[in-house]
Order: C-alpha cells, then sequence, then structure tokens
C-alpha cells in the first residue's frame, strides 16, 4: 500500500517578473516527498501546451508521476512582502472530477489534496476520496479561494465539505474567512480531528478536540524563497503522523522540514 497521494493541477508561475516557472502545490508537495524519501505517488494536471514547461521537473524529483491534461494551466503572478504573497490569479485549470481522483490515490492510505481554488476539488470529489478509509490533508486556501481571475478573492461559503477531512492546515487569513477569527481557540467550531493553523515566522498552533499548543518557528539566517512552504510543512506533517507522531510531534516536524528546506540553497 502506497503511504501518501498527492494530486492537483500544476501551476505557471511569473515570480517578480521572472520569467515562467513550475509550481503549485503538487509540485512543492512532491519535491518535499522525494526529499524526505517518502513512500509517495504523485498525480498532476495542466495544458498539453505548458506539459513541455512543467511536468519534466514534476518527474525529475524520481517519485511515480501520472499526469492529466487539463484544458487551461492555473496561472499566478505574485511576489512577496515579508510573510505575504501577494499574487494575482491568471487562469484556472480543470476541476478534479471523483473517477479521475480515485484513479489517482490509487490504494494509498494518505491523500494530500494539493487544491488551489474551490473548483478544484468539488464536494463529491472529496467525498469520493474519503470512502474506503482514506484520510485527507487538505490546504485551506483551496476551500475558501474563488476561481475568480485577477486579484485573489476568497469567502467562507464552502458547504459542507470539511466533514471529509483529517487534517486541516490553513494560515491566518483563511482562519478568518473561516470562522471569523484566527485566534486558535476558534477553530475548534470548524469540527475537524486536527487543524493547523501556520502563522509563517510566528510558528503554528495544533488544534485538535482535546488540546490547542503552539509550536514555535525555527528560525534560518539566510534570506529565502517562500514558494512552497506550506505545501513542504503539509508534506512534513504528513510523513510524521504516517511514522507514529502525534499532532503536536509532527507539527514540530513539519516546522523542522520547513526550516531545512529554505536553509538549504
Amino acid at each position: 500500500m502506497t503511504a501518501i497521494a498527492a494530486m492537483g493541477n500544476l501551476t505557471r508561475d511569473v515570480v517578480a517578473g521572472a520569467d515562467p516557472r513550475p509550481g503549485g502545490g503538487v509540485f512543492y508537495a512532491a519535491r518535499a516527498l522525494a526529499r524526505l524519501g517518502a513512500d509517495a505517488r504523485v498525480a498532476a494536471a495542466c495544458s498539453t501546451g505548458d506539459r513541455g514547461l512543467l511536468l519534466p521537473p514534476l518527474e525529475a524529483f524520481g517519485l511515480p508521476v501520472t499526469w492529466y491534461e487539463s484544458s487551461k494551466t492555473t496561472a499566478y503572478s505574485f511576489h512577496y512582502e515579508g510573510d505575504r504573497r501577494i499574487m494575482s490569479q491568471d487562469a484556472v485549470g480543470d476541476a478534479w472530477t471523483a473517477e479521475r481522483s480515485i484513479e489517482a490515490a490509487g490504494d494509498a492510505a494518505w491523500v494530500n489534496v494539493c487544491a488551489l481554488t474551490r473548483t478544484d476539488f468539488p464536494d463529491e470529489t472529496l467525498a469520493a476520496l474519503a470512502r474506503d478509509g482514506r484520510r485527507l490533508l487538505v490546504d485551506a486556501q483551496g476551500l475558501v479561494r474563488l476561481p475568480d481571475l485577477g486579484d485573489l478573492r476568497t469567502d467562507g461559503e464552502i458547504g459542507d465539505v470539511l466533514r471529509h477531512v483529517t487534517v486541516l492546515k490553513l494560515n491566518d487569513e483563511e482562519a478568518e474567512t473561516l470562522v471569523g477569527s484566527a485566534e486558535p481557540e476558534s477553530l475548534r467550531a470548524l469540527d475537524i480531528p486536527e487543524v493547523v493553523l501556520t502563522l509563517g515566522s510566528q510558528g503554528a498552533y495544533v488544534v485538535t478536540p482535546e488540546l490547542v499548543e503552539h509550536v514555535a518557528a525555527r528560525m534560518i539566517d539566510r534570506p529565502a524563497d517562500p514558494s512552497g512552504a506550506g505545501d513542504t510543512f503539509s508534506v512534513g506533517y504528513l510523513t510524521a503522523r504516517i511514522a507514529g507522531a502525534g499532532p503536536v510531534e509532527a507539527t514540530r516536524a513539519a516546522t523542522d522540514t520547513v526550516a531545512s528546506f529554505l536553509a538549504s540553497p
């Protein structure tokens, strides 16, 4: 049985006006899974026209990769202001159907759902993935982000999709969108087994029905490109949980994983 299946749309990213480069949660998740030596498989989608740019770098990580065709490639242009990423959504790829997602998941016990917008993985797709005992880690950005083009827009009208989620990773803005507050205690209202609130240089909070605990960030002493840090965190968390760590220990492991990636040239 495969431990983790990571799936989602690849993106064509333009960072601070530079040449386009591969991106998206599934790309950075694959990078982290490969470096950690995880038992994992990857499924990714983009347009045929962008396949030559985006797929070879993903395959170069060395994990088993399945490519799916999308009528469009999700595209972003962005820059950073401190911990904040200022983004424009320039194109949105196709939704993942239940049939495609089940095929992509195969026999994986955990699925890292690398959604970028609310339409990437609709309710019926998440429901299908959660059947047969699979556990889902979902980044809240893919729930609250609207598929509109231009400046990123979000809202909390996500329906009942959280009932399919085992682990929800979110930042302070996404917490405020979903529950009106970034106070860790308020996240218990989401009624999810494990919630991890990431706060960049301020560390992270683990929220379960039994506890709310802060985990400090690890500081690094060099400038670093933070692209994909959230996806790296998710992978660090998942691999630790699969290895037997509890939520707090897994959050510490994820924090260490991100710091290690950011500290590497």
